[in-house]
């Protein structure tokens, strides 16, 4: 027996079609992730059974926006534009999945967590996790689902989506290992949970056979591995034969600091970066770096919100990395 409008549900038309609910509803708001012979058919099931769709009236009554809050934390910096791979990459995948899901972007940063589109957003994603996971913490006194850019950690209870940054770290100690370095820098602050875990990586897979001395720098710009690498030769005079950053802009500024105290790179020490930039494949000498997949991890982050609101079980996932070996 047929329906009202007022009382049939998605979960009726998902019934009756043989298809989730959650593709019901990306085929009334013609989805490109659902087929056109799908759509059509889901289409027509709903004319039949009177099923009429007004987006105003479906979101009070569901209480959605169809809109997803993107907060980005990153401190304004011109030494580290936001055009950079971190986080436009993530952004363009985030994107790309939520438009074709019929769902807006609401794009702002965790100083504008107060404002109206925000507040009625069905989610919230969050790119870094900030230091000691205060931007987290902070976040999930919204109430709204979460889902994370960062590293997994022990006990959390929002999802995660991120690279495997300890898989990361050990790449770029056995690349170092394997060139004989034995005096290494890690370059990072390991407050922030994807460098502590790059960190663990990276001297777990010394196994004794290099000696890891950690700095930490004040930010992730060039200037700061600049400064933080000058004030470690300057201090100690020791010599250091090899060095892993946690970004390309610190592992650059590095390098400018040790050119300038007479090393040379990578006679005297190899370095590794980490994000894979355009600028690490054009630096002088280019410079070996771990990629991270970052639009895939976009296009992750938007199918774990997606699941979410639509009430599915979701877990957090880990992306491999890739160390591009280079002159460095």
């Amino acid at each position: 027996m047929r329906k009202s409008e007022s009382s049939l549900t998605m979960e009726d038309l998902a019934l009756l079609a043989g298809v989730s609910k959650i593709t019901v509803s990306r085929a009334l708001r013609d989805s490109p992730l659902v087929t056109p012979e799908k759509r059509a058919k889901i289409r027509q099931i709903a004319q039949e059974q009177g099923y009429l769709l007004n987006v105003s009236a479906r979101n009070l009554r569901m209480r959605r926006s169809y809109s997803v809050a993107v907060v980005v934390e990153m401190a304004p910096d011109k030494n580290r534009p936001m055009s950079g791979p971190y986080p436009l990459e993530l952004l363009g995948g985030i994107t790309q999945e939520l438009t074709a899901a019929g769902y807006s972007v609401v794009l702002t940063s965790k100083q504008l967590m107060n404002t109206a589109p925000v507040q009625g957003a069905d989610g919230l994603i969050l790119l870094g996790q900030g230091s000691h996971n205060e931007a987290v913490h902070f976040l999930q006194k919204a109430g709204l689902p979460l889902v994370v850019w960062g590293a997994q950690e022990p006990g959390a209870n929002y999802i995660v989506v991120g690279s495997d940054n300890r898989n990361g770290g050990a790449s770029a100690a056995g690349r170092l290992l394997e060139q004989g370095r034995k005096q290494v820098i890690f370059l990072g602050d390991v407050d922030h949970a994807e460098m502590r875990e790059r960190c663990a990586g990276f001297i777990d897979a010394a196994h004794g056979q290099a000696k890891v001395h950690i700095v930490r720098p004040k930010a992730f710009t060039f200037e700061a591995g600049f400064d933080s690498v000058m004030a470690l030769l300057n201090k100690n005079g020791a010599i250091y034969d090899g060095l892993f950053a946690v970004s390309d802009l610190l592992a650059m500024g590095a390098i400018r600091a040790l050119s300038e105290t007479g090393l040379r790179v990578p006679e005297d020490i190899s370095v590794i970066g980490y994000d894979n930039t355009p600028s690490a494949a054009s630096f002088m000498p280019p410079l070996s770096s771990v990629h991270q997949y970052l639009h895939d991890g976009g296009v992750l982050l938007a199918r774990k919100m997606l699941g979410l609101i639509e009430g599915e079980k979701v877990t957090s996932e880990m992306l491999p990395t890739t160390l591009m070996v280079r002159q460095t």
